[in-house]
């Protein structure tokens, strides 16, 4: 029998090199290690925590220093994949309170906004939202949220997993712009599944059915406001519900969505990351940090040519933009799609698995989100790889561990595929690009 080879990461010190990043990713492969969550009051619970522990919640991780509903089904039930099926045929209710709003209102409230975005603010109107960027001096990403306009003069940061309200704050110390910058006690919830709409109907009434992709509406749900924006972390049709004053009334909603949605067979289930990667739909932190720039992950389009205001990061953008078209590009990774072996991958990575590109070679990338897509019948990741191995139809190797390699100790063999994995409902802009033949990376 062929001895299998000696690599130099089997002492568990993995040789990626990640030579263009200040604080490597850590690849040590320590696979599950149990943990008790410990529940204190240093970390907030959000309005809507104890509804859903009510329902069933049995896990949680911590997201924008709030405690985040994570499962609902148990392992033995059939779990995560269960709830997917609740996602993609019926209709689903998940608790995204951890992401925080962060309001900024003023006067000279677009102008801010629009220096500390990469798209050009000016050009969204009110009642709209956008996903939108923002980034350091040195581009790297700093988060990426949803924005709502709600008016002239208001702007809500719907964040992502990083804490942004400290840097926008910090950003204007000097009070070089005339805006008030603070989070506010406002708590979204999704509702996301093919029947999503039929339930926001009954719930909010027929002028939710002409809400357009990224529109805002405001309405009533059990007598109190809300905003209500078609926006989601699927590609299945969606919808996000903002709460004001959820600390007071999160009960009334969370219990008014529940009775509504008897008739479409909701189920309150967790974040569905196997169906936003299918979609192609980044997490930060996961896919991408502070010390990513937008071109190595598919963001090309977030930076747009045609912004003449000046912004957080531009300047280094835009001389990131030159080096990659001189075929120079300042980092060593970017952002692939992967379909891989193995067996189903129906749980989430505890680590960032290796990518070698050949079975007996040392590693020289990385898996950041794995999952099995059942309408697919494989597994997809997506993974940072060196820009020479990522053009499409590459074939490279994944180290699993031995629960889904389909032998111990050897990896699947993996090829490079275009993201979307799969058509979306609510294709996102990237996609819309490439459906008009534009380039997504001007």
């Amino acid at each position: 029998m062929a001895q299998e080879p000696a690599h130099r990461w089997a002492d568990n010190v993995p040789s990626v090199d990640q030579s263009d990043r200040l604080v490597p990713i850590n690849l040590r492969q320590s696979g599950p290690t149990p943990v008790e969550l410990l529940i204190s009051t240093r970390i907030r619970k959000s309005p809507y925590w104890h509804l859903s522990v009510a329902a069933g919640c049995w896990r949680a991780e911590v997201y924008n220093r709030v405690y985040h509903p994570r499962g609902y089904v148990r392992p033995e039930d059939g779990g995560t994949m269960v709830e997917y099926d609740a996602l993609v045929n019926h209709v689903t209710l998940w608790n995204v309170a951890v992401e925080r709003q962060i309001r900024v209102s003023g006067p000279d409230a677009e102008a801010f906004v629009d220096f500390v975005i990469t798209r050009d603010a000016t050009r969204i109107p009110p009642m709209r939202a956008r996903y939108v960027i923002l980034c350091n001096d040195k581009g790297g990403i700093l988060n990426d949220p949803v924005l709502l306009r709600l008016s002239k003069d208001e702007f809500w940061f719907s964040l992502s997993d990083s804490d942004l309200m400290f840097w926008l704050q910090g950003v204007n110390v000097g009070r070089r712009f005339d805006v008030d910058i603070a989070e506010i006690d406002v708590c979204p919830v999704q509702i996301q599944g093919p029947k999503s709409e039929a339930l926001m109907v009954d719930l909010l009434g027929p002028e939710l059915a002409e809400l357009p992709s990224y529109g805002l509406l405001e309405g009533e749900v059990a007598g109190h406001p809300v905003v209500v924006s078609q926006t989601g972390f699927t590609g299945e049709k969606g919808y996000e519900i903002y709460l004001r004053d959820a600390t007071l009334h999160a009960e009334d909603l969370w219990n008014a969505i529940l009775e509504a949605g008897k008739p479409h067979q909701l189920a309150v289930i967790a974040p569905a990351h196997h169906r936003r990667i299918a979609a192609g739909i980044l997490s930060w932190g996961q896919d991408m940090d502070a010390e990513t720039l937008p071109f190595q992950v598919n963001l090309g389009y977030q930076v747009p040519r045609s912004k003449a205001a000046d912004y957080v990061g531009k300047a280094a953008l835009e001389a990131a933009r030159e080096q990659i078209e001189a075929g120079d590009p300042p980092y060593v990774h970017t952002l692939v799609g992967l379909r891989l072996g193995g067996s189903p991958i129906d749980e989430y990575a505890p680590d960032f698995w290796l990518v070698s590109e050949t079975p007996e070679s040392d590693p020289v990338g990385y898996v950041t989100s794995p999952w099995y897509s059942p309408e697919l019948g494989t597994n997809i990741a997506m993974a940072h790889v060196p820009i020479g191995l990522s053009a499409l139809g590459t074939e490279l190797s994944v180290h699993l561990p031995d629960r889904y390699a389909d032998s111990p100790g050897r990896p699947v063999a993996a090829t490079v595929v275009e993201m979307p994995f799969r058509p979306s409902v609510n294709p996102n802009t990237r996609e819309r690009l490439r459906e008009k033949g534009l380039d997504a990376a001007s």
